[in-house]
Protein backbone atom coordinates (compact mmCIF):
# COMPACT_ATOMS: atom_id res chain seq x y z
CA UNK A 1 0.00 0.00 0.00
CA UNK A 2 1.74 3.59 -1.31
CA UNK A 3 -0.15 6.52 0.09
CA UNK A 4 2.48 8.81 -1.40
CA UNK A 5 5.62 7.45 -3.39
CA UNK A 6 5.03 8.16 -6.94
CA UNK A 7 6.29 4.68 -7.75
CA UNK A 8 3.09 2.16 -8.32
CA UNK A 9 -0.64 2.97 -7.07
CA UNK A 10 -1.88 2.76 -4.06
CA UNK A 11 -2.39 -0.55 -2.58
CA UNK A 12 -6.23 -0.59 -0.95
CA UNK A 13 -6.21 3.37 -2.28
CA UNK A 14 -6.48 1.95 -5.54
CA UNK A 15 -8.04 -1.31 -4.80
CA UNK A 16 -9.88 -0.82 -1.59
CA UNK A 17 -12.30 2.21 -2.60
CA UNK A 18 -15.41 -0.01 -2.55
CA UNK A 19 -18.41 1.27 -1.06
CA UNK A 20 -20.84 -0.49 1.03
CA UNK A 21 -24.03 -2.14 0.62
CA UNK A 22 -26.87 -0.31 3.63
CA UNK A 23 -28.80 -3.31 3.58
CA UNK A 24 -28.37 -5.40 6.87
CA UNK A 25 -30.17 -8.47 5.66
CA UNK A 26 -29.01 -11.08 3.90
CA UNK A 27 -30.63 -14.11 1.41
CA UNK A 28 -29.52 -18.08 0.98
CA UNK A 29 -29.20 -19.24 -2.32
CA UNK A 30 -31.27 -22.81 -2.69
CA UNK A 31 -28.49 -24.42 -1.79
CA UNK A 32 -28.12 -22.60 1.51
CA UNK A 33 -24.83 -20.93 0.27
CA UNK A 34 -25.01 -16.65 0.41
CA UNK A 35 -23.75 -15.17 -2.56
CA UNK A 36 -21.43 -12.41 -2.93
CA UNK A 37 -24.23 -9.70 -3.76
CA UNK A 38 -26.14 -10.35 -0.72
CA UNK A 39 -25.63 -9.04 3.01
CA UNK A 40 -25.44 -11.06 5.56
CA UNK A 41 -26.46 -10.91 9.60
CA UNK A 42 -24.19 -9.94 12.05
CA UNK A 43 -24.45 -13.73 13.21
CA UNK A 44 -23.67 -14.74 9.66
CA UNK A 45 -20.76 -12.78 9.30
CA UNK A 46 -19.44 -13.98 12.60
CA UNK A 47 -19.66 -17.49 11.99
CA UNK A 48 -18.16 -16.61 8.60
CA UNK A 49 -15.06 -14.93 10.14
CA UNK A 50 -14.66 -17.90 12.94
CA UNK A 51 -14.67 -20.26 10.03
CA UNK A 52 -11.95 -18.54 8.55
CA UNK A 53 -9.89 -19.13 11.41
CA UNK A 54 -10.36 -15.70 13.64
CA UNK A 55 -10.33 -16.48 17.57
CA UNK A 56 -11.15 -14.24 20.47
CA UNK A 57 -8.13 -12.20 21.66
CA UNK A 58 -6.22 -12.07 18.18
CA UNK A 59 -5.00 -8.68 17.19
CA UNK A 60 -5.80 -8.11 12.70
CA UNK A 61 -4.63 -5.95 10.29
CA UNK A 62 -7.95 -5.88 8.02
CA UNK A 63 -8.30 -4.58 4.36
CA UNK A 64 -11.70 -4.91 2.63
CA UNK A 65 -13.21 -3.82 -0.40
CA UNK A 66 -16.92 -3.74 -0.11
CA UNK A 67 -17.75 -2.63 -3.63
CA UNK A 68 -20.12 -5.36 -5.01
CA UNK A 69 -20.65 -7.13 -2.13
CA UNK A 70 -23.47 -6.71 -0.15
CA UNK A 71 -21.43 -5.77 2.85
CA UNK A 72 -21.97 -3.10 5.22
CA UNK A 73 -19.10 -1.73 6.49
CA UNK A 74 -20.82 -1.19 10.02
CA UNK A 75 -21.87 -4.35 10.33
CA UNK A 76 -18.24 -6.06 9.24
CA UNK A 77 -16.35 -4.05 11.76
CA UNK A 78 -19.16 -4.65 14.65
CA UNK A 79 -18.93 -8.37 13.47
CA UNK A 80 -14.78 -8.31 13.45
CA UNK A 81 -14.67 -6.54 17.15
CA UNK A 82 -17.44 -8.78 17.78
CA UNK A 83 -15.33 -11.97 17.34
CA UNK A 84 -11.97 -10.90 18.20
CA UNK A 85 -13.47 -10.14 22.04
CA UNK A 86 -12.44 -7.36 24.50
CA UNK A 87 -8.80 -8.78 24.57
CA UNK A 88 -8.57 -8.24 20.64
CA UNK A 89 -7.57 -5.72 18.14
CA UNK A 90 -8.51 -4.62 15.08
CA UNK A 91 -6.49 -1.93 12.68
CA UNK A 92 -7.06 -0.42 9.13
CA UNK A 93 -4.72 1.38 7.35
CA UNK A 94 -6.52 4.97 7.19
CA UNK A 95 -3.92 6.48 4.95
CA UNK A 96 -4.10 9.97 3.19
CA UNK A 97 -2.41 9.80 0.14
CA UNK A 98 -3.64 13.47 -1.41
CA UNK A 99 -1.66 14.82 1.09
CA UNK A 100 1.50 14.74 -1.02
CA UNK A 101 3.23 16.70 -4.14
CA UNK A 102 3.87 12.75 -6.10
CA UNK A 103 1.42 10.76 -5.59
CA UNK A 104 -0.63 9.91 -7.97
CA UNK A 105 -3.95 10.52 -6.09
CA UNK A 106 -2.52 14.22 -5.66
CA UNK A 107 -1.28 14.19 -9.29
CA UNK A 108 -4.82 13.23 -10.49
CA UNK A 109 -6.03 16.20 -8.11
CA UNK A 110 -3.74 18.52 -10.02
CA UNK A 111 -4.31 17.55 -14.37
CA UNK A 112 -4.79 19.73 -16.24
CA UNK A 113 -4.42 22.72 -13.83
CA UNK A 114 -2.06 25.79 -14.53
CA UNK A 115 1.43 26.31 -12.70
CA UNK A 116 -0.65 29.16 -11.18
CA UNK A 117 -3.33 26.90 -10.17
CA UNK A 118 -1.16 24.45 -8.55
CA UNK A 119 0.18 26.72 -6.07
CA UNK A 120 -2.87 28.41 -5.20
CA UNK A 121 -4.20 24.79 -4.82
CA UNK A 122 -1.09 23.31 -2.85
CA UNK A 123 -1.18 26.68 -0.15
CA UNK A 124 -5.12 25.75 0.71
CA UNK A 125 -4.55 22.27 1.05
CA UNK A 126 -5.15 21.48 4.56
CA UNK A 127 -2.55 20.01 7.38
CA UNK A 128 -3.27 16.61 8.17
CA UNK A 129 -5.19 16.00 11.57
CA UNK A 130 -5.55 12.85 12.88
CA UNK A 131 -8.85 13.32 14.74
CA UNK A 132 -10.87 14.78 11.69
CA UNK A 133 -9.08 14.07 8.42
CA UNK A 134 -10.57 11.09 6.61
CA UNK A 135 -8.31 8.55 5.22
CA UNK A 136 -8.66 8.52 1.19
CA UNK A 137 -8.87 5.59 -1.39
CA UNK A 138 -9.06 2.97 1.49
CA UNK A 139 -12.73 2.18 1.79
CA UNK A 140 -15.60 1.99 4.41
CA UNK A 141 -14.30 -0.29 5.96
CA UNK A 142 -11.56 1.76 6.84
CA UNK A 143 -13.60 4.81 7.87
CA UNK A 144 -15.88 2.93 9.79
CA UNK A 145 -13.14 1.87 11.93
CA UNK A 146 -11.32 5.32 11.84
CA UNK A 147 -14.76 6.65 13.19
CA UNK A 148 -15.88 3.90 15.64
CA UNK A 149 -16.21 5.26 19.22
CA UNK A 150 -12.78 5.14 21.00
CA UNK A 151 -10.91 4.32 17.84
CA UNK A 152 -7.05 5.78 17.86
CA UNK A 153 -5.36 6.88 15.04
CA UNK A 154 -1.43 7.38 14.54
CA UNK A 155 -0.36 10.33 13.69
CA UNK A 156 1.69 10.14 10.33
CA UNK A 157 0.15 12.87 7.63
CA UNK A 158 0.89 9.99 4.70
CA UNK A 159 0.07 6.82 6.47
CA UNK A 160 -1.63 6.72 9.50
CA UNK A 161 -3.45 3.45 11.27
CA UNK A 162 -6.45 3.38 12.62
CA UNK A 163 -7.56 0.96 15.41
CA UNK A 164 -10.06 -0.17 18.10
CA UNK A 165 -10.17 -2.54 20.92
CA UNK A 166 -6.89 -3.85 23.18
CA UNK A 167 -4.04 -1.59 23.27
CA UNK A 168 -5.59 0.70 20.11
CA UNK A 169 -3.95 3.88 21.78
CA UNK A 170 -0.55 2.54 22.42
CA UNK A 171 0.05 0.79 18.94
CA UNK A 172 -1.06 3.87 17.33
CA UNK A 173 1.33 6.36 19.46
CA UNK A 174 4.58 7.28 18.25
CA UNK A 175 4.54 6.68 14.40
CA UNK A 176 7.67 8.83 13.46
CA UNK A 177 7.49 11.11 10.20
CA UNK A 178 10.28 9.30 8.73
CA UNK A 179 8.83 5.77 9.21
CA UNK A 180 5.90 5.59 7.02
CA UNK A 181 5.69 1.18 7.21
CA UNK A 182 8.62 0.98 8.84
CA UNK A 183 9.93 -0.54 12.28
CA UNK A 184 8.82 2.16 14.19
CA UNK A 185 5.58 2.52 12.69
CA UNK A 186 2.13 0.62 14.20
CA UNK A 187 3.08 -2.02 10.75
CA UNK A 188 6.49 -2.12 12.45
CA UNK A 189 4.81 -3.09 16.06
CA UNK A 190 2.68 -5.52 15.09
CA UNK A 191 4.80 -7.28 13.11
CA UNK A 192 6.69 -7.88 16.07
CA UNK A 193 3.80 -8.74 18.27
CA UNK A 194 2.94 -11.97 15.84
CA UNK A 195 -0.42 -10.18 14.05
CA UNK A 196 -2.49 -11.49 11.36
CA UNK A 197 -3.73 -10.10 8.19
CA UNK A 198 -7.47 -10.43 7.05
CA UNK A 199 -8.74 -9.14 3.46
CA UNK A 200 -11.99 -9.23 1.80
CA UNK A 201 -12.33 -9.02 -1.63
CA UNK A 202 -9.29 -7.69 -2.68
CA UNK A 203 -5.55 -9.96 -3.53
CA UNK A 204 -2.24 -9.58 -2.33
CA UNK A 205 -1.74 -6.41 -4.30
CA UNK A 206 -2.42 -4.09 -1.19
CA UNK A 207 -0.93 -6.07 1.18
CA UNK A 208 0.44 -3.19 3.05
CA UNK A 209 2.67 -5.69 5.35
CA UNK A 210 4.48 -6.37 2.51
CA UNK A 211 6.27 -2.90 2.75
CA UNK A 212 7.69 -3.51 5.94
CA UNK A 213 10.45 -5.81 4.02
CA UNK A 214 11.34 -2.88 1.76
CA UNK A 215 12.61 -1.77 5.51
CA UNK A 216 14.59 -4.55 5.92
CA UNK A 217 16.24 -5.81 2.52
CA UNK A 218 19.82 -4.11 2.18
CA UNK A 219 20.86 -0.80 1.42
CA UNK A 220 17.26 0.22 0.29
CA UNK A 221 16.29 2.72 -1.63
CA UNK A 222 15.35 6.74 -0.09
CA UNK A 223 13.77 9.51 -1.28
CA UNK A 224 12.31 12.44 -0.29
CA UNK A 225 8.49 13.01 0.59
CA UNK A 226 6.46 16.08 1.35
CA UNK A 227 3.54 16.58 3.03
CA UNK A 228 1.54 19.53 4.80
CA UNK A 229 1.18 18.97 8.39
CA UNK A 230 0.71 21.25 11.85
CA UNK A 231 3.84 22.82 12.92
CA UNK A 232 3.76 21.78 16.34
CA UNK A 233 2.80 18.17 16.41
CA UNK A 234 4.93 15.74 17.59
CA UNK A 235 6.21 13.99 14.56
CA UNK A 236 8.21 17.45 12.78
CA UNK A 237 11.57 17.21 13.72
CA UNK A 238 12.56 18.94 16.58
CA UNK A 239 8.86 19.73 17.04
CA UNK A 240 7.62 21.00 20.41
CA UNK A 241 4.10 20.26 20.86
CA UNK A 242 1.77 22.29 22.31
CA UNK A 243 3.47 25.78 20.85
CA UNK A 244 0.76 26.27 17.75
CA UNK A 245 2.71 28.05 14.60
CA UNK A 246 0.17 26.92 11.78
CA UNK A 247 0.38 25.01 8.82
CA UNK A 248 2.86 24.52 6.56
CA UNK A 249 5.05 22.09 3.97
CA UNK A 250 7.42 19.57 5.28
CA UNK A 251 9.68 17.45 3.70
CA UNK A 252 11.58 14.34 5.03
CA UNK A 253 13.60 11.36 3.87
CA UNK A 254 12.10 8.10 3.85
CA UNK A 255 12.17 4.29 2.01
CA UNK A 256 11.07 4.65 -1.59
CA UNK A 257 8.08 2.72 -1.34
CA UNK A 258 7.12 0.63 -4.16
CA UNK A 259 4.27 -1.95 -4.67
CA UNK A 260 4.22 -2.67 -8.15
CA UNK A 261 5.61 -6.24 -7.42
CA UNK A 262 3.33 -7.17 -4.52
CA UNK A 263 0.79 -9.46 -6.61
CA UNK A 264 3.76 -11.29 -7.67
CA UNK A 265 5.07 -11.74 -4.31
CA UNK A 266 1.87 -12.61 -3.12
CA UNK A 267 1.41 -15.54 -5.88
CA UNK A 268 4.70 -17.23 -4.20
CA UNK A 269 3.41 -17.03 -0.84
CA UNK A 270 2.85 -20.68 0.32
CA UNK A 271 -0.41 -22.21 0.05
CA UNK A 272 -0.62 -23.78 3.28
CA UNK A 273 0.40 -20.28 5.12
CA UNK A 274 -2.95 -19.11 3.95
CA UNK A 275 -6.56 -19.72 5.56
CA UNK A 276 -8.92 -19.26 2.59
CA UNK A 277 -12.64 -18.90 2.83
CA UNK A 278 -16.06 -16.70 2.32
CA UNK A 279 -17.54 -13.70 4.49
CA UNK A 280 -20.70 -13.42 3.13
CA UNK A 281 -20.05 -14.69 -0.01
CA UNK A 282 -16.85 -12.41 -0.62
CA UNK A 283 -13.70 -13.78 -1.36
CA UNK A 284 -11.20 -14.11 2.66
CA UNK A 285 -7.65 -14.48 3.54
CA UNK A 286 -6.21 -14.86 6.55
CA UNK A 287 -2.74 -15.27 7.12
CA UNK A 288 0.47 -14.59 9.79
CA UNK A 289 2.08 -10.81 9.32
CA UNK A 290 4.85 -11.86 9.93
CA UNK A 291 5.06 -15.01 7.96
CA UNK A 292 4.16 -12.15 5.36
CA UNK A 293 6.77 -9.73 5.44
CA UNK A 294 9.68 -12.86 5.95
CA UNK A 295 8.28 -13.83 2.50
CA UNK A 296 8.23 -10.71 1.05
CA UNK A 297 11.65 -10.18 2.35
CA UNK A 298 13.24 -13.47 0.38
CA UNK A 299 11.41 -12.63 -2.48
CA UNK A 300 13.02 -9.03 -3.04
CA UNK A 301 16.33 -9.97 -2.15
CA UNK A 302 16.47 -12.59 -4.88
CA UNK A 303 14.18 -10.80 -7.32
CA UNK A 304 14.51 -7.08 -6.51
CA UNK A 305 17.39 -4.66 -8.76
Amino acid sequence: MIPASGAGTASGAGSGTGTASASGTGTASASGTRTASASASGTDLADDLRRLGLRPGARVMAHASLGGTGLGADALRDALVGVLGPRGTLVVPAFTPENSKTSSAHLARIAGLTQAQVRAYRERMPAFDPELTPSQGMGALAESVRTAPGAARSEHPQTSFAAVGEGALELCSGHPLTSHLGEESPLGKMCGEGWEVLMINVGFSVCTAFHLAEYRIPKPLLRMYECVVKVNQSVLPGGRPGEPQGEGWTAYEDIALDDSDFAEIGRSFPEDRVHRGRVSGASAMLFSLPAAVDHALKWMTENRR
